[in-house]
């Protein structure tokens, strides 16, 4: 077999601090983390570029004694004495001379007295009531700036107010660090461009795009170079070209132990590996080397662990090039909503939403998989788990870096439960209506929902939970989960619940009890959601047993998960709503109505922070937006369908 196909290993399993320290040290070692050099930029083209050198005042600002205000310029020692009843009278020329601000301050003269309190007696006298101190009112030579001081350190991020200030002390441009050129080469046999057709197994290269905004945003100018095979030679060649042209080379996939991933093999045959395997969940199996002088940084294909490790190694890499880091992003204290169950031998960056209920901020974990890269689109923040501690318990307090600003997590509404496509739609109508409001929804269905409200997690709960003794929708598990408080049951929509079968029906499902057939395959709702509350009395009205429906115990957290499902082949059939399944072009096949509503406790109801997503609820606008979704009925959106408590 080529040597260079046999399968390769994990070199190490390091911790995150060993890493930066043996990839850092031995790039220092080897001067691999020489800054850049630097280049002379007009200032139109210099906002947040780093100063290459001191920046020292070519002259001084003002340059000359300027006038502060529209009035007169005086020898502060002709107003000595001045009073209301006692005037000082004042000569024209030889006494006082109009300016305007900005003016010169005519030579011999020390102050400027306001135009307002100035008394013209004629053109040439004027009248001053009260004497003025000498400079007032005079921005005198060197005020702001004085020639060859210093106005900038070296290693500095150009600011907006730094271009002007170094424009006003004479400069035309500034020497910065040149952008550190980092080459991005994504890898892998089943890439293919955005926009291309798809075919089973092809993957779109979108990596190399998020990864070249990140490299931009920190200050880098990225190259994105197009797919390469997973092949040595081919690697071995682009790795080259790349080192000769940049100052750093980022090859994103091919960093694991596969018999297909030859980033670490191209590595050591260029230079050395240095690390090949990080403790940290996601981003395992990074290789860090250096090549020709520079750092070689292979991260993996999954896009969130692709850019979790080109920010906690490329990132620094940037910085010291430049001379300067990003500032670091806050960090808040927050509660975190669920159990989390961590491996015991990495850090693990967990994805969360975050929100502020009733003075609490409270963290909802997000999925979790390395390839779901709308886990940090969604997410307000990340909280890193210690490698060795097992997880973090529902209820305790951990520290989150933000991914938003603290303000925009202040005015984040918190809905937690059941999922509807409806609240998608609302989310839009809200932002559209005020632009500092989100809304932010979890998934955990109705049960789970109304839990969070008593734990006092969320401001709202999306509900359709069916009560088996009263027929009755949402108000018998209010009053029984939420027992004592104060709660409004705002109506959202009635909801159309059908099978999503495959277009066209192939397997001719028509019913709940075409379910217990041998060739169909269904998918499940959660435990505790109103959808498998709601199939589960079903089920029990025809006496039809759970177990003999293939795939009952397979479960998805939203209705168009279960399209996907049904979509992709792997189930037959399953218990959502229409838009779902128009959502995806399947086929739906109704079974009955139900009422979904959002409960809300009376605090928040009648809070400030809620008051423009009631009103959106109650808008032409976002009730014609619902119904074109079809299987919805608005006539009765916004209603308050009950009040609890």
């Amino acid at each position: 077999m080529n040597q260079r196909r046999k399968r390769r290993y994990y070199l190490e399993d390091l911790p995150l601090d060993e890493t930066y320290a043996r990839f850092f040290g031995a790039l220092q070692q080897a001067s691999a983390l020489r800054p850049t050099p630097s280049e002379a930029v007009p200032l139109d083209q210099a906002l947040g570029r780093v100063t290459a050198a001191p920046v020292w005042a070519l002259r001084s600002s003002p340059h000359y004694h300027a006038a502060a205000m529209d009035g007169v310029a005086v020898r502060a020692e002709d107003t000595v004495g001045a009073t209301e009843t006692s005037p000082v009278r004042l000569r024209h020329e030889t006494q006082f001379h109009w300016v305007d601000t900005g003016d010169p301050v005519p030579p011999g003269f020390n102050a400027v007295v306001m135009a307002e309190v100035v008394h013209e007696e004629d053109a040439s006298t004027i009248e001053l009531q009260a004497p003025v101190a000498p400079w007032q009112h005079v921005r005198p030579l060197g005020e702001d700036i004085v020639a060859t001081e210093l106005v900038l350190p070296e290693n500095h991020r150009l600011r907006p107010v730094d271009l002007g200030a170094i424009a006003a002390c004479g400069l035309t441009q500034v020497e910065v660090r040149r952008r550190p050129r980092v080459a991005i080469i994504p890898t892998g046999n089943e890439l293919v461009q955005p926009g291309a057709p798809l075919k089973p197994g092809d993957v779109v290269e979108y990596n190399s795009l998020t990864l070249a905004a990140m490299v931009q945003e920190w200050g880098g100018t990225p190259t994105r170079f197009p797919p390469t095979p997973d092949d040595f030679d081919r690697l071995r060649a682009v790795v080259e070209q790349a080192l000769a042209e940049h100052d750093v080379v980022i090859v994103n996939a091919g960093s694991s132990a596969g018999s297909e991933d030859f980033t670490a093999p191209v590595v050591e045959s260029l230079g050395r590996v240095l690390v090949h395997g990080v403790a940290i969940r996601p981003g395992h199996p990074v290789v860090l080397g250096v090549a020709a002088g520079k750092p070689v940084v292979g991260i993996p294909g999954y896009p969130v662990s692709a850019i979790l490790t080109c920010e906690l190694f490329v990132k620094p890499l940037l910085e010291r090039m430049l001379g300067a880091a990003q500032p670091k992003r806050p960090v808040v204290r927050a509660t975190m909503t669920r159990k989390v169950l961590s491996p015991m031998g990495e850090d693990e960056y967990l994805r969360v939403k975050l929100g502020k209920v009733d003075e609490r901020t409270v963290a909802t974990p997000l999925q979790r998989g390395a390839g779901v890269i709308m886990s940090l689109v969604r997410a307000d923040g990340l909280v890193r788990i210690p490698r060795f501690s097992e997880g973090v318990h529902a209820g305790a307090t951990v520290d989150v870096e933000l991914l938003r600003s603290p303000e925009e997590v202040e005015r984040t509404i918190v809905a937690i439960g059941s999922h509807d496509l409806a609240l998608d739609v609302l989310a839009s109508h809200l932002r559209r209506q005020d632009a500092t409001l989100t809304l932010s929804s979890s998934n955990v269905g109705s049960m789970g929902g109304l839990l969070a409200l008593k734990r006092g997690e969320a401001h709202l709960a999306g509900c359709h939970l069916l009560d088996e003794d009263t027929g009755e929708y949402n108000v018998p598990a209010v009053r029984r989960v939420l027992e004592g408080r104060r709660v409004v049951l705002v109506h959202l929509v009635g909801r159309v619940q059908g099978l999503i079968v495959a277009k066209g029906n192939p397997k001719r499902v028509a019913s709940l009890e075409d379910l217990a057939r041998a060739d169909v395959a269904f998918i499940n709702r959660q435990r505790g959601s109103g959808t498998r509350v709601l199939l589960d009395e079903k089920l029990k009205q025809i006496g039809l047993a759970p177990e003999r429906i293939h795939g009952y115990e397979r479960e998805e957290y939203t209705h168009l998960a279960v399209a996907a499902a049904v979509t992709s082949g792997t189930a037959d059939a399953g218990l959502g709503i229409l838009a779902a399944a128009r959502a995806l072009e399947l086929d739906f096949v109704p079974l009955l109505q139900e009422q979904y509503d959002l409960v809300i406790p009376r605090e928040h109801y009648e809070s400030a922070l809620l008051a423009p997503l009631l009103a959106a609820i109650r808008s032409e606008a976002f009730r014609r937006d619902v119904a074109a979704l079809g299987g919805y009925d608005v006539t009765r959106m916004g209603q308050v369908s009950a009040e609890v408590g």
